[in-house]
Protein backbone atom coordinates (compact mmCIF):
# COMPACT_ATOMS: atom_id res chain seq x y z
CA UNK A 1 0.00 0.00 0.00
CA UNK A 2 2.69 2.31 0.46
CA UNK A 3 4.35 1.43 -2.52
CA UNK A 4 1.28 2.38 -4.20
CA UNK A 5 0.78 5.58 -2.78
CA UNK A 6 4.46 6.61 -3.37
CA UNK A 7 4.15 5.82 -6.72
CA UNK A 8 0.65 7.74 -7.44
CA UNK A 9 2.52 10.48 -5.81
CA UNK A 10 5.70 10.61 -8.18
CA UNK A 11 2.72 10.94 -11.18
CA UNK A 12 0.88 13.75 -9.71
CA UNK A 13 3.35 16.08 -10.70
CA UNK A 14 3.25 15.25 -14.40
CA UNK A 15 -0.80 15.72 -14.28
CA UNK A 16 -0.08 19.07 -12.89
CA UNK A 17 2.17 20.33 -15.68
CA UNK A 18 -0.47 18.63 -17.81
CA UNK A 19 -3.23 20.50 -16.56
CA UNK A 20 -0.96 23.99 -16.38
CA UNK A 21 -0.10 23.44 -20.08
CA UNK A 22 -4.14 23.18 -20.89
CA UNK A 23 -5.03 26.36 -18.75
CA UNK A 24 -2.47 28.22 -20.27
CA UNK A 25 -3.17 27.18 -23.54
CA UNK A 26 -6.41 27.69 -23.11
CA UNK A 27 -5.88 31.35 -21.56
CA UNK A 28 -3.80 32.30 -24.04
CA UNK A 29 -6.23 30.66 -26.91
CA UNK A 30 -9.03 33.32 -25.66
CA UNK A 31 -6.30 36.21 -25.81
CA UNK A 32 -5.78 35.14 -29.70
CA UNK A 33 -9.42 35.35 -30.61
CA UNK A 34 -9.06 38.80 -29.58
CA UNK A 35 -10.01 38.93 -25.73
CA UNK A 36 -8.77 41.41 -23.28
CA UNK A 37 -7.52 39.21 -21.05
CA UNK A 38 -3.75 39.61 -18.99
CA UNK A 39 -0.93 37.45 -19.53
CA UNK A 40 1.15 36.84 -16.38
CA UNK A 41 3.97 38.24 -16.54
CA UNK A 42 3.64 39.64 -20.27
CA UNK A 43 4.30 35.93 -21.32
CA UNK A 44 3.14 35.97 -24.95
CA UNK A 45 4.35 32.19 -24.90
CA UNK A 46 0.97 31.43 -23.98
CA UNK A 47 -0.55 33.02 -26.88
CA UNK A 48 1.92 31.85 -29.45
CA UNK A 49 2.24 27.96 -28.07
CA UNK A 50 -1.17 27.92 -27.61
CA UNK A 51 -1.81 24.92 -30.01
CA UNK A 52 2.02 22.97 -28.79
CA UNK A 53 0.54 24.02 -25.10
CA UNK A 54 -2.77 22.00 -25.65
CA UNK A 55 -1.53 19.07 -28.26
CA UNK A 56 1.91 18.34 -26.86
CA UNK A 57 2.06 19.50 -23.00
CA UNK A 58 -1.35 18.48 -22.18
CA UNK A 59 -2.33 15.58 -24.78
CA UNK A 60 1.07 14.26 -25.27
CA UNK A 61 1.70 14.63 -21.54
CA UNK A 62 -1.51 12.90 -20.47
CA UNK A 63 -1.19 10.09 -23.49
CA UNK A 64 2.69 9.49 -22.90
CA UNK A 65 1.68 8.59 -19.01
CA UNK A 66 -0.99 6.58 -19.41
CA UNK A 67 0.85 4.31 -21.56
CA UNK A 68 4.10 4.85 -19.36
CA UNK A 69 1.06 2.85 -16.07
CA UNK A 70 -0.17 0.37 -18.54
CA UNK A 71 3.38 -0.52 -19.34
CA UNK A 72 5.25 -0.49 -15.83
CA UNK A 73 8.74 0.31 -16.98
CA UNK A 74 10.19 2.74 -15.21
CA UNK A 75 11.84 4.29 -18.69
CA UNK A 76 8.85 4.59 -20.21
CA UNK A 77 8.12 7.33 -17.65
CA UNK A 78 10.59 9.52 -19.22
CA UNK A 79 8.62 10.30 -22.38
CA UNK A 80 5.50 12.39 -20.19
CA UNK A 81 8.84 13.83 -17.99
CA UNK A 82 10.69 15.29 -21.40
CA UNK A 83 7.30 16.75 -23.13
CA UNK A 84 6.40 18.04 -19.43
CA UNK A 85 9.70 19.46 -18.86
CA UNK A 86 9.46 21.08 -22.65
CA UNK A 87 6.12 22.58 -22.38
CA UNK A 88 6.84 23.51 -18.70
CA UNK A 89 9.29 25.98 -19.93
CA UNK A 90 7.23 27.51 -22.68
CA UNK A 91 4.52 28.08 -20.28
CA UNK A 92 7.08 29.86 -17.52
CA UNK A 93 8.04 32.16 -20.56
CA UNK A 94 11.30 30.50 -21.76
CA UNK A 95 12.51 30.93 -25.08
CA UNK A 96 15.40 29.32 -27.86
CA UNK A 97 15.20 25.44 -29.13
CA UNK A 98 15.82 23.62 -25.54
CA UNK A 99 11.84 23.43 -24.75
CA UNK A 100 11.14 22.31 -28.50
CA UNK A 101 13.61 19.77 -28.31
CA UNK A 102 12.84 18.34 -24.97
CA UNK A 103 9.21 17.72 -26.63
CA UNK A 104 10.66 16.19 -29.41
CA UNK A 105 12.73 13.97 -27.98
CA UNK A 106 9.78 12.86 -25.41
CA UNK A 107 7.58 12.16 -28.23
CA UNK A 108 10.04 10.01 -29.92
CA UNK A 109 10.40 8.09 -26.62
CA UNK A 110 6.86 7.64 -26.63
CA UNK A 111 6.93 6.45 -30.10
CA UNK A 112 9.57 3.66 -28.98
CA UNK A 113 7.40 2.84 -26.00
CA UNK A 114 4.45 1.92 -28.64
CA UNK A 115 7.11 -0.10 -30.42
CA UNK A 116 7.80 -1.72 -27.17
CA UNK A 117 3.75 -2.15 -26.92
CA UNK A 118 3.80 -3.62 -30.65
CA UNK A 119 6.31 -5.95 -29.73
CA UNK A 120 4.19 -7.66 -26.53
CA UNK A 121 1.42 -7.82 -28.63
CA UNK A 122 1.17 -7.82 -32.37
CA UNK A 123 -1.89 -6.88 -33.11
CA UNK A 124 -3.75 -3.90 -35.07
CA UNK A 125 -4.60 -1.41 -32.65
CA UNK A 126 -1.28 -1.24 -31.12
CA UNK A 127 0.32 -0.71 -35.13
CA UNK A 128 -2.46 1.86 -35.61
CA UNK A 129 -1.53 3.66 -32.16
CA UNK A 130 2.17 3.13 -32.85
CA UNK A 131 1.46 5.00 -36.21
CA UNK A 132 -0.09 7.91 -34.02
CA UNK A 133 2.74 8.45 -32.11
CA UNK A 134 5.02 8.53 -35.12
CA UNK A 135 2.73 11.12 -36.58
CA UNK A 136 3.69 13.31 -33.06
CA UNK A 137 6.83 13.08 -33.37
CA UNK A 138 6.97 13.11 -37.56
CA UNK A 139 4.66 16.68 -36.38
CA UNK A 140 7.68 17.59 -33.88
CA UNK A 141 10.11 17.51 -36.33
CA UNK A 142 8.42 19.49 -39.23
CA UNK A 143 7.95 22.28 -35.71
CA UNK A 144 11.63 21.73 -34.95
CA UNK A 145 12.39 22.85 -38.91
CA UNK A 146 10.59 25.85 -38.53
CA UNK A 147 7.41 25.03 -40.45
CA UNK A 148 4.56 26.81 -40.16
CA UNK A 149 1.90 25.12 -37.74
CA UNK A 150 -0.54 24.88 -40.12
CA UNK A 151 1.97 21.99 -41.79
CA UNK A 152 2.44 20.51 -38.75
CA UNK A 153 -1.07 20.18 -37.62
CA UNK A 154 -1.77 17.83 -39.91
CA UNK A 155 0.60 15.67 -38.31
CA UNK A 156 -0.73 15.78 -35.15
CA UNK A 157 -4.78 16.01 -35.43
CA UNK A 158 -2.88 12.59 -37.35
CA UNK A 159 -1.28 11.66 -33.53
CA UNK A 160 -4.64 12.25 -31.79
CA UNK A 161 -6.80 10.07 -34.20
CA UNK A 162 -4.85 7.05 -34.49
CA UNK A 163 -4.16 6.87 -30.99
CA UNK A 164 -7.79 6.99 -30.17
CA UNK A 165 -9.16 4.99 -33.29
CA UNK A 166 -6.66 2.60 -31.78
CA UNK A 167 -8.03 2.34 -28.21
CA UNK A 168 -11.59 2.15 -29.49
CA UNK A 169 -10.14 -0.65 -31.87
CA UNK A 170 -8.79 -2.46 -29.07
CA UNK A 171 -12.21 -2.59 -26.90
CA UNK A 172 -14.27 -3.64 -30.47
CA UNK A 173 -12.62 -6.77 -30.11
CA UNK A 174 -14.68 -7.79 -26.96
CA UNK A 175 -17.84 -7.86 -29.38
CA UNK A 176 -18.36 -9.78 -32.70
CA UNK A 177 -17.52 -8.36 -35.61
CA UNK A 178 -18.97 -7.70 -38.88
CA UNK A 179 -17.07 -8.42 -42.25
CA UNK A 180 -16.83 -5.46 -43.14
CA UNK A 181 -14.76 -3.94 -39.98
CA UNK A 182 -11.44 -4.70 -40.74
CA UNK A 183 -11.98 -3.98 -44.45
CA UNK A 184 -13.69 -0.59 -44.30
CA UNK A 185 -11.35 0.32 -41.93
CA UNK A 186 -8.51 -0.31 -43.82
CA UNK A 187 -10.05 1.82 -46.54
CA UNK A 188 -10.73 4.66 -44.29
CA UNK A 189 -7.13 4.62 -42.49
CA UNK A 190 -5.10 4.51 -45.85
CA UNK A 191 -7.34 7.60 -47.44
CA UNK A 192 -6.62 9.10 -43.91
CA UNK A 193 -2.33 7.99 -44.58
CA UNK A 194 -2.36 9.37 -47.79
CA UNK A 195 -3.43 12.52 -47.91
CA UNK A 196 -1.58 13.00 -44.50
CA UNK A 197 1.98 12.47 -46.44
CA UNK A 198 0.42 14.71 -48.85
CA UNK A 199 -0.49 17.31 -47.14
CA UNK A 200 3.56 18.16 -47.23
CA UNK A 201 3.70 17.76 -50.64
CA UNK A 202 1.00 19.34 -52.36
CA UNK A 203 -1.59 20.81 -49.71
CA UNK A 204 -4.60 21.08 -50.76
CA UNK A 205 -4.62 17.40 -52.51
CA UNK A 206 -3.71 15.93 -49.33
CA UNK A 207 -5.84 17.80 -46.83
CA UNK A 208 -8.68 16.85 -49.01
CA UNK A 209 -7.64 13.43 -49.03
CA UNK A 210 -6.79 13.49 -44.82
CA UNK A 211 -10.26 14.92 -44.55
CA UNK A 212 -12.24 12.53 -46.63
CA UNK A 213 -10.39 9.85 -44.50
CA UNK A 214 -11.45 11.56 -41.29
CA UNK A 215 -14.76 11.41 -42.20
CA UNK A 216 -14.59 8.01 -43.44
CA UNK A 217 -12.86 7.02 -39.89
CA UNK A 218 -15.73 9.21 -38.24
CA UNK A 219 -18.38 6.60 -39.80
CA UNK A 220 -16.56 3.83 -39.51
CA UNK A 221 -16.81 4.39 -35.05
CA UNK A 222 -20.26 5.42 -36.09
CA UNK A 223 -20.87 2.29 -37.17
CA UNK A 224 -18.41 -0.61 -35.61
CA UNK A 225 -17.87 1.15 -32.28
CA UNK A 226 -19.22 -0.50 -28.73
CA UNK A 227 -20.36 3.26 -28.03
CA UNK A 228 -23.94 2.56 -29.30
CA UNK A 229 -24.81 -0.27 -27.01
CA UNK A 230 -23.71 1.64 -24.04
CA UNK A 231 -26.60 4.00 -24.86
CA UNK A 232 -29.25 0.60 -23.48
CA UNK A 233 -27.16 1.05 -19.90
CA UNK A 234 -27.35 3.58 -17.18
CA UNK A 235 -24.52 5.82 -15.11
CA UNK A 236 -21.17 5.57 -16.61
CA UNK A 237 -22.11 3.65 -19.33
CA UNK A 238 -24.69 5.39 -20.47
CA UNK A 239 -22.72 8.91 -19.93
CA UNK A 240 -19.32 7.44 -21.75
CA UNK A 241 -21.26 5.88 -24.61
CA UNK A 242 -23.20 8.90 -25.25
CA UNK A 243 -20.51 11.32 -25.11
CA UNK A 244 -18.02 9.28 -27.59
CA UNK A 245 -20.94 8.84 -30.37
CA UNK A 246 -21.22 13.12 -30.25
CA UNK A 247 -17.28 12.80 -30.58
CA UNK A 248 -17.87 10.71 -33.20
CA UNK A 249 -19.83 13.09 -35.29
CA UNK A 250 -17.58 16.08 -34.07
CA UNK A 251 -15.09 13.57 -36.10
CA UNK A 252 -16.84 13.52 -39.26
CA UNK A 253 -17.51 17.54 -39.32
CA UNK A 254 -13.63 18.10 -38.26
CA UNK A 255 -13.74 16.17 -41.77
CA UNK A 256 -15.93 17.91 -43.75
CA UNK A 257 -14.45 21.60 -42.78
CA UNK A 258 -10.75 20.19 -43.51
CA UNK A 259 -12.43 19.44 -47.03
CA UNK A 260 -14.09 22.45 -47.42
CA UNK A 261 -11.57 24.74 -45.85
CA UNK A 262 -8.27 23.79 -47.92
CA UNK A 263 -5.59 24.89 -48.14
CA UNK A 264 -5.61 25.43 -44.01
CA UNK A 265 -3.77 28.12 -43.16
CA UNK A 266 -5.84 30.92 -41.20
CA UNK A 267 -8.36 32.50 -41.03
CA UNK A 268 -12.71 31.53 -39.83
CA UNK A 269 -12.90 28.43 -41.26
CA UNK A 270 -9.47 27.15 -40.56
CA UNK A 271 -10.39 27.86 -36.76
CA UNK A 272 -13.67 25.85 -37.46
CA UNK A 273 -11.78 22.67 -38.43
CA UNK A 274 -9.05 22.52 -35.64
CA UNK A 275 -11.51 23.14 -33.26
CA UNK A 276 -14.08 20.52 -34.13
CA UNK A 277 -11.44 18.07 -33.97
CA UNK A 278 -9.39 19.26 -31.02
CA UNK A 279 -12.30 20.34 -28.92
CA UNK A 280 -15.29 18.36 -30.66
CA UNK A 281 -13.75 14.78 -31.35
CA UNK A 282 -10.41 14.59 -29.01
CA UNK A 283 -11.94 16.67 -25.77
CA UNK A 284 -15.36 15.03 -26.10
CA UNK A 285 -12.96 11.92 -25.62
CA UNK A 286 -11.06 12.82 -23.02
CA UNK A 287 -14.80 13.86 -21.52
CA UNK A 288 -16.23 10.29 -22.11
CA UNK A 289 -13.17 8.29 -20.63
CA UNK A 290 -12.04 11.06 -18.00
CA UNK A 291 -13.95 8.69 -14.90
CA UNK A 292 -11.84 5.80 -15.80
CA UNK A 293 -8.65 7.24 -17.15
CA UNK A 294 -7.44 9.58 -14.35
CA UNK A 295 -8.46 7.83 -11.58
CA UNK A 296 -6.11 4.45 -13.21
CA UNK A 297 -3.53 6.66 -13.41
CA UNK A 298 -3.58 8.52 -9.64
CA UNK A 299 -4.61 4.54 -8.44
CA UNK A 300 -7.88 6.17 -7.33
CA UNK A 301 -11.93 5.22 -7.60
CA UNK A 302 -13.86 7.17 -9.70
CA UNK A 303 -17.45 7.72 -8.31
CA UNK A 304 -19.82 8.73 -11.27
CA UNK A 305 -21.99 11.58 -11.08
CA UNK A 306 -24.76 12.63 -13.63
CA UNK A 307 -23.80 15.98 -12.95
CA UNK A 308 -20.82 15.00 -15.30
CA UNK A 309 -23.59 15.36 -18.53
CA UNK A 310 -23.47 19.23 -17.36
CA UNK A 311 -19.74 20.06 -18.60
CA UNK A 312 -20.25 17.60 -21.64
CA UNK A 313 -23.26 19.75 -22.82
CA UNK A 314 -21.61 22.98 -21.81
CA UNK A 315 -18.88 22.11 -24.11
CA UNK A 316 -21.15 21.50 -26.54
CA UNK A 317 -23.31 24.32 -26.91
CA UNK A 318 -19.60 26.46 -26.36
CA UNK A 319 -18.38 24.69 -29.50
CA UNK A 320 -21.43 24.96 -31.12
CA UNK A 321 -21.36 28.30 -31.17
CA UNK A 322 -18.18 28.74 -32.10
CA UNK A 323 -17.82 26.86 -35.32
CA UNK A 324 -21.29 28.78 -36.04
CA UNK A 325 -19.78 32.09 -35.16
CA UNK A 326 -17.09 30.82 -37.73
CA UNK A 327 -18.86 29.79 -40.16
CA UNK A 328 -21.10 32.88 -40.90
CA UNK A 329 -18.28 35.39 -39.74
CA UNK A 330 -19.58 36.50 -36.46
CA UNK A 331 -17.11 37.09 -34.64
CA UNK A 332 -19.32 37.94 -31.10
CA UNK A 333 -20.66 34.41 -31.46
CA UNK A 334 -17.11 32.79 -31.94
CA UNK A 335 -16.03 34.45 -28.83
CA UNK A 336 -18.78 34.09 -26.31
CA UNK A 337 -18.29 30.01 -27.75
CA UNK A 338 -14.95 30.06 -26.61
CA UNK A 339 -15.40 31.32 -23.58
CA UNK A 340 -18.27 28.72 -22.72
CA UNK A 341 -16.23 25.95 -24.02
CA UNK A 342 -13.59 27.34 -21.71
CA UNK A 343 -15.62 27.67 -18.96
CA UNK A 344 -16.84 23.72 -19.74
CA UNK A 345 -12.97 22.87 -19.57
CA UNK A 346 -13.27 24.52 -16.38
CA UNK A 347 -15.94 22.32 -14.93
CA UNK A 348 -14.67 19.26 -15.92
CA UNK A 349 -11.63 19.64 -13.71
CA UNK A 350 -13.75 20.44 -10.63
CA UNK A 351 -16.19 17.93 -11.23
CA UNK A 352 -13.28 15.14 -12.17
CA UNK A 353 -11.22 16.34 -8.98
CA UNK A 354 -14.44 15.98 -6.78
CA UNK A 355 -15.56 12.35 -7.98
CA UNK A 356 -12.00 10.79 -6.50
CA UNK A 357 -11.95 8.92 -3.06
CA UNK A 358 -8.91 7.67 -1.59
CA UNK A 359 -8.94 3.86 -2.21
CA UNK A 360 -7.91 1.09 -4.67
CA UNK A 361 -9.58 1.22 -8.42
CA UNK A 362 -11.86 -1.81 -8.78
CA UNK A 363 -10.20 -4.04 -11.91
CA UNK A 364 -13.56 -3.67 -13.42
CA UNK A 365 -13.51 -0.50 -14.48
CA UNK A 366 -10.04 0.77 -14.99
CA UNK A 367 -8.56 -2.88 -16.85
CA UNK A 368 -10.40 -2.22 -20.13
CA UNK A 369 -8.20 0.84 -20.48
CA UNK A 370 -5.28 -0.23 -19.95
CA UNK A 371 -2.79 -1.33 -22.65
CA UNK A 372 -3.30 -4.49 -23.56
CA UNK A 373 0.23 -5.61 -22.35
CA UNK A 374 -0.33 -5.23 -18.77
CA UNK A 375 -3.56 -6.94 -18.55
Amino acid sequence: MERTTKTRLGRIPLIVVGIACLVGGVWGGLVRLPLNLPLPGGNANWLTFHGPLMVCGFLGTVVALERAVGLGKWWTYAAPMLTGAGAGMFLAGGLGRIPLYLILAGSVVFWTVTLQVVRLQRALFTTIMSAGAFSWVAGNILWAADCPFPRVAPWWIAFLALTIIGERLDLSRFQRQSRWSRPTLAIALSAFGVGLVLTSIHQVAGECIMGLGILACGAWLFRFDIARRSLKQHGLPLFMGLWLLVGFGWLCAAGLLMIWASPLSSGWLYDAALHSFFVGFVVSMIFAHAPIIFPAVLVLQPRFNPRFHLHAVVLQAGLLLRVMGDLTHWLPGKRVGAIISAVALLMFLVNTVSSFVTRQPEAGLTGALQPAPSR
